[in-house]
């Protein structure tokens, strides 16, 4: 299980972005979060970006997933049937559910998310 923003265990560097220019102030080989906007990910592909993208339905974690978007984030619910559909269609991006403590890292290890991404690292 991923576990982002955790106290206890280490975890790559994620930086927030709204814009293109954001892209221009994060180190390079950094991870990007982003909620989901077309121009974003389309540019995030074309330049091999490791991108984070907070979706709000299946349909934009399918385009998430065809863009390679390393993560895709989305709330507990959502993310559950997120995942059911990844593991059929054998996503190469990992599911993240938002979680505001690690008291929830069991529930998300019992619905089988690929991991957790702490709320106060995306803003």
């Amino acid at each position: 299980m991923i576990l982002i923003g955790d106290k206890l265990v280490p975890f790559e560097e994620i930086f927030n972005i709204s814009n293109i220019e954001d892209i221009k102030t994060t180190k390079a080989n950094s991870t990007i979060a982003f909620g989901y906007n077309e121009e974003l990910i389309k540019y995030s592909f074309e330049n091999d970006l490791n991108s984070a993208i907070i979706v709000n339905s299946i349909k934009e974690s399918i385009y998430a997933n065809a863009l390679n978007a390393k993560y895709i984030i989305a709330s507990k619910n959502l993310a559950k049937d997120i995942q059911k559909i990844a593991e059929n269609y054998m996503f190469d991006s990992k599911v993240l559910a938002v979680i505001e403590s690690n008291e929830e890292i069991e529930e998300i290890a019992s619905y089988e998310i690929d991991g957790v991404i702490y709320k106060t690292l995306l803003g």
